[in-house]
């Protein structure tokens, strides 16, 4: 057996593999332990929505003319993919597949700049309908500019 103090100290990249002890029961109903590599990125995912109750999508988002917004993706530990249109102006969808919002354990988080604000509101499992309206009575209005942005905490 290896002395593991001997190791060199690193830093560990999301694809890192590191053993560990899996439980499960076999067909007679013992629990027995399973020896296998998980990932740094999947253990800092279950770290994340297992300590913090929660899973979370967070993008910075764009928006000109009649294009739908573009979303950079800054976390998302959810397990869906997010995909954002533009319906008319200053109106939007989040469209997700993958996984379906739970009813009433989700929260929106918006932020927009100037005088624009956002509101989410969850239309189906699968769909969040955005507006962006100005706060100076001007209705609703396209340009998500920087700093725009949102996050969507899906709760367990």
């Amino acid at each position: 057996m290896a002395n593991i103090s001997t190791y060199p100290i690193g830093t560990p990249a999301a694809a890192d593999l590191v053993p560990g002890t899996q439980l499960y029961t076999d067909t007679s109903g013992k629990t027995r332990n399973l020896t296998k590599n998980f990932s740094v990125s999947s253990i800092a995912a279950f770290a994340n929505s297992y300590s913090l109750g929660y899973t979370v999508y967070t993008a910075a988002l764009l928006q000109a003319g009649t294009a739908a917004p573009v979303a950079t993706v800054l976390q998302n530990t959810t397990g869906g993919t997010f995909v954002w249109s533009r319906t008319t102006t200053g109106k939007y969808k989040v469209t997700i597949s993958g996984i379906t919002l739970p009813a009433n354990k989700v929260v929106i988080f918006e932020n927009a700049t100037g005088d624009l604000n956002l509101g989410g509101k969850i239309t189906s499992t699968t769909v969040i309908d955005i507006d962006q309206f100005s706060s100076g009575g001007g209705g609703y209005v396209d340009g998500m500019l920087a700093g725009t942005s949102i996050e969507i905490r899906i709760y367990s």
